[in-house]
């Protein structure tokens, strides 16, 4: 390899997908270089072709549907778009690593994480039991996994979300490659989580001097990990330069449109005077550690611990923290779709004690939006069937032209085109997904919605237009919202008040000006130094 040459070089890359005789130009003419020790970023929206373009790196696309019609990958001055399945092979996991998005699906789970992490070391390195122990557990205490030892036995579903991304980073580490691939890492991470795992790449980086390719929709992420940036939108690269030229002075008016996309504009003020729609007095949710051959009670994890809840009509409760605060657990309750204690009133009603039975006349009325509309949208049903399924259950007298129109309507609601609606979800975008989900829940006409976590795994441009549109049915319908979420920043779009929840308690409350402007905790303070402390937009960017 030529000292002077790029690690990675990608030039003129083309990548195409054939289905059913249909061919789709994914990625065209994508061309960079990455030097040693150098961090790049690609950067784009869902569909952009950042991942495809990733993946080609490794050769690891649905071959042979997928194809390269032009463009070569040379790394170290070696095509890989050329090389062997032997040389791939030594390749991957050894001179070039990757950590995925999703650590919960790319992890198996029914291996312990020092099965999975190992078995990297022993497949190219060849070593033994012993050895690969010693090293597993080297690793772990590297990427800040505390006790390490005691999570060698461990499965992924034991492990919290950036526990779980860590073994994925050790995983990918566990050769020294000369390359890292960090596919959206953080996307699906708390604030405080997100900064302790840029920061644990950025400290590796610079203890190992190897190269990053680092994919992402978020800018602030950019900002803070990358020395250049290329923009990508519809397989097209239409930007690219050292990142903070980039920022300051876009010239594409795509990178003006992203470095603009970000939820704006503040929810209505509080008004103490507005009925009373959901009120929850001192909850808690225990659930018991049973140990012992007779499965005794020991004590109990006290998810949420003496909680007290008030949602107005028309207003938006906030209630944010970290996973495991609490935050969907006290949703849940509310509901009442998990057993809790305390007192619960529903537009006036008492109804903790009420049985499933019991409930089912009033669940009409509140709803809930989930945070990946991808796994609560059911595959096998039509856009029609899924929104139309608890118009059968609560309006069982509406005959099916009634049930349409009803349809159509909650469609026009939520900005989507009717005549998509015999469609399937896998046949929509992202947003457009989330915006089915909450049709689902509009139809219904509801004076209450739960949304928990509605934005987190969207583009920051289709954020903004989940924003607008939730707060436009708030206004139109005086929807009271329970809106559960780690972003600060949609938080303070949309929420009148704000609940900060930790280990189960809250922690702080009070106006949503109030907590951002002169948060009075320091586990607040540092939840708000996560989410606010790069700017993403520079000043004078309008979205286009």
């Amino acid at each position: 390899m030529n000292a002077t040459a790029p690690l990675l070089s990608v030039q003129d890359l083309g990548v195409t997908f054939t289905q059913g005789g249909h061919t789709t130009v994914a990625v065209e003419g994508a061309s960079f270089d990455i030097d040693k020790g150098e961090t790049v970023a690609l950067v784009g929206e869902s569909g952009s072709g950042k991942s495809v373009t990733a993946l080609s790196v490794m050769k690891l696309l649905p071959y042979p549907a997928a194809a390269h019609p032009t463009g070569r990958i040379l790394f170290k001055g070696k095509d890989l778009l050329t090389a062997s399945d032997k040389d791939l092979r030594r390749v991957r996991g050894n001179d070039i690593g990757i950590v995925f998005q999703e650590p919960m699906t790319s992890l198996n789970p029914l291996h312990t994480i020092e099965r999975q992490v190992g078995e990297v070391l022993k497949l190219h390195q060849g070593l033994g039991d012993a050895a690969a122990r010693a090293k597993v557990l080297e690793l772990l205490e590297k990427v800040g996994i505390r006790e390490a030892e005691s999570r060698l036995g461990a499965y992924p579903h034991q492990l919290s979300g950036g526990q779980r991304q860590r073994v994925m980073i050790a995983m990918a580490l566990a050769n020294k490659p000369d390359l890292l691939i960090a596919d959206e890492p953080t996307t699906a991470l708390d604030v405080t989580v997100q900064a302790q795992i840029l920061q644990l790449l950025r400290d590796l980086q610079k203890e190992t001097g190897m190269a990053m390719l680092f994919i992402t929709h978020d800018l602030g992420i950019v900002r803070r990990m990358a020395k250049r940036v290329c923009v990508m939108t519809k397989g097209r690269i239409v930007e690219a330069g050292p990142t903070e030229q980039v920022f300051t002075h876009p010239t594409h008016a795509y990178t003006k449109h992203l470095l603009a996309a970000e939820p704006k504009g503040d929810p209505p003020k509080a008004d103490l005077s507005a009925p009373i729609v959901m009120e929850g007095d001192d909850i808690k949710v225990w659930f018991p550690i049973k140990r012992g051959l007779l499965r005794k009670t020991v004590g109990h994890v006290k998810a949420v611990d003496g909680v007290d809840v008030v949602v107005r009509e028309g207003q938006t409760l906030g209630i944010v923290g970290e996973s495991g605060s609490g935050k969907t657990t006290l949703g849940l309750a509310l509901m009442r779709l998990i057993s809790s204690r305390g007192k619960i009133v529903f537009l006036g009603k008492q109804i903790e004690a009420r049985t499933f039975t019991q409930m089912r006349p009033i669940r009409s009325e509140m709803q809930i939006v989930f945070q990946d509309p991808y796994g609560s949208l059911s595959p096998r049903m039509s856009v029609a069937e899924i929104i139309e399924e608890g118009l059968r259950i609560h309006a069982p007298r509406l005959n099916a032209a009634e049930r349409d129109r009803k349809v159509v309507h909650a469609l026009e609601e939520v900005g989507l085109d009717p005549s998509t609606r015999h469609r399937y979800p896998h046949e929509f975008s992202g947003g457009q997904r989330q915006r089915i989900a909450v049709a689902r829940a509009m139809v219904l006409e509801p004076r209450f919605v739960m949304l928990d976590e509605p934005t987190s795994a969207l583009d920051m441009s289709v954020q903004a237009q989940v924003v607008d549109l939730l707060r436009d049915l708030q206004r139109r319908h005086d929807l009271a919202y329970l809106f559960i979420s780690h972003d600060l920043k949609v938080v303070k779009a949309l929420a009148n008040e704000i609940i900060v929840m930790r280990n189960g308690k809250v922690v702080e409350r009070g106006t949503a000006e109030r907590v951002f402007e002169h948060p009075e905790t320091d586990y607040t303070r540092a939840l708000m130094a996560a989410a606010f402390e790069i700017r993403t937009a520079p000043e004078g960017i309008v979205a286009q």
